[in-house]
């Protein structure tokens, strides 16, 4: 059987396989009469550089496109590499936010023909043009950038999400580009100013992948509440259709939040809505350095609003390895966000994101970064290397006990113990990772049994908590969402071992790894009484 011949092939390497390729979706629709001549073909970063040429070659591609990203930066190297050796007549191209900064810098520049840097919608259409009509390209060079598309121009890309994307993929969807703020560890902080689609299309197609059985859309607006009038039309739109099982999330300004979106929020129903949160740091110093401006007073309100007023899981984030930020610095502040009650506070460690304005700090702050992907921070001037490795670890773990919904009581109780007493969470858990790091010499492969044996251990151990107390604790909170046998390790302290708990049953969740998995985790342990 003769292989199927593309002239153009969009390839993308996914960090995982629910993540489906946004930037590609859109390349495709844009090419006008060539999209019949087009093909996306999806893989995953786990799969072999060798396998993805065997399957490009395989479709006698003329062009193929690459997307470049922080996570798939080096696999795509490798495949490039092995593609030019084997088949230098195709027409290589790359373009994404990895490579659109300090290009010239980067070892894919020699396995390439052409670097499109910045948004591509229009120029890799017109590129795409002159290679396959063989028109002379000397109007191109290896590496261009071209003007900003027209966003109102620009053709959606949500139909060539296919049935199988709507039943196990996540979904992106955007309204708008760009972002106002200057944040300088963001590549968002590069963008001239916002640009938002035209609402009244954007909605018709949201309508589209709704009718077509799609109920999880993750906004990838950086600034999503922004513009009042824009949010306020498109949570209207989904709140009139909530009732078919709709999931939403969006990225949110913490400190603007008009009455008008506070009341419509309010009418969402519970497991419908995710607000992640940037925060970043609670020290005012840090936050001038890295020019990201806050109204801490109004950050509070608005987070005791969505805690007491709505069914909002908020998701917060925060960032260890800025300009200034001691440990003892970003303690004060992850203490005092813990306090605003967030569903999940992820605790992220810098990243050096080629082309950022925060290398202006490097000498000063005394800032290292790994060479290597992701080029997260190694030291600075007031963090050493073991403290930013001990917050890898304290992230991690976190990760796994705090976030994930599988330790909801045990959480709930060391947290309103060390507000009785006094005392700093973020201490507490500090120790706590440190306690699981030396049992496990790990931060991966840990299953959950293995796990709850450590934390027991340790609130039993350290914090002298009496065995049952803790025991009754863990056993909750290990059979909640499931019936599952007592541990070994827990047996002698259960008196009621004969009334293992009915396990809650989680929401339904859609597709498999879906958005809503740890939300539904939450909400399963919180209906355990």
């Amino acid at each position: 059987m003769n292989p199927v011949s593309n002239s153009i092939l969009l390839c993308a390497l996914n960090s995982t396989y629910q993540h489906a390729a946004f930037g590609l979706r859109y390349l495709r629709a844009n090419l006008k009469e060539l999209k019949e001549q087009s093909t996306i073909i999806e893989f995953t970063i786990a799969q072999s550089p060798l396998e993805i040429v065997e399957k490009i070659l395989s479709l006698n591609p003329k062009i193929v496109g690459f997307g470049v990203y922080i996570w798939n930066t080096d696999e795509v190297l490798k495949v490039i590499r092995h593609l030019k050796q084997l088949a230098p007549e195709i027409k290589v191209v790359l373009g994404g936010p990895e490579i659109s900064y300090e290009t010239e810098t980067q070892a894919h520049v020699y396995y390439c023909d052409y670097i499109i840097k910045g948004e591509a919608d229009f120029s890799f259409y017109n590129l795409c043009c002159d290679i396959l009509s063989n028109r002379p390209l000397d109007g191109w060079n290896k590496i261009s950038q071209h003007p900003l598309p027209d966003i109102k121009a620009i053709e959606l890309p949500y139909d060539l999400y296919s049935d199988d994307d709507i039943q196990n993929r996540v979904l992106y969807v955007e309204a708008s580009r760009g972002c106002p703020y200057k944040c300088e560890y963001c590549l968002s902080s590069l963008d001239v100013s916002v640009r938002n689609f035209a609402v009244e299309p954007f909605l018709a197609q949201m309508q589209v992948l709704i009718d077509r059985g799609a109920k999880q859309f993750k906004f990838v607006d950086r600034t999503f509440n922004l513009s009042p009038t824009i949010s306020e039309s498109i949570l209207l739109f989904f709140l009139k259709q909530i009732d078919k099982g709709l999931f939403l999330h969006f990225e949110m300004v913490p400190d603007r939040l008009p009455d008008n979106l506070k009341e419509l929020i309010k009418q969402f129903p519970d497991g419908s809505l995710q607000f992640e949160i940037g925060i970043q740091t609670l020290n005012e110093t840090v936050s001038g350095f890295i020019s990201r401006r806050q109204n801490h007073v109004k950050m509070q309100e608005n987070f005791l609003f969505l805690r007491e007023h709505t069914k909002v899981h908020t998701h917060a984030d925060l960032i260890v390895g800025l300009p200034a930020e001691s440990l003892e610095s970003f303690k004060k502040g992850f203490d005092k966000l813990i306090q605003w009650d967030p569903d999940e506070i992820q605790v992220g460690i810098l990243k050096r994101l080629k082309g950022t304005p925060i290398i202006r700090h490097q000498a000063k702050f005394e800032m290292v970064y790994s060479e290597n992907t992701p080029y997260q921070i190694l030291k600075t001037k007031d963090l050493t290397f073991q403290e930013l490795q001990q917050m890898n670890r304290f992230s991690r773990y976190w990760d796994m006990i705090a976030n994930s919904g599988q330790f909801n009581l045990t959480m709930n109780f060391l947290k309103q113990k060390t507000k009785v007493e006094e005392k700093s969470l973020f201490d507490l858990f500090f120790n706590l990772s440190q306690f699981l790091y030396e049992r496990h010499r790990g931060t991966f492969a840990i299953s959950l049994m293995n796990l709850t044996e450590s934390v027991f251990r340790y609130i039993v151990d350290t914090l002298h908590v009496p065995e049952t107390e803790a025991a009754e604790l863990i056993y909750r909170d290990f059979c909640t969402r499931k019936k599952r046998d007592i541990p070994i390790y827990l047996k002698p302290f259960i008196e009621h071992s004969s009334k293992t708990p009915t396990a809650a049953k989680p929401k339904e969740t859609g597709p498999k790894d879906s958005l809503r998995k740890r939300q539904s985790n939450h909400s399963a342990q919180e209906a355990v009484v």
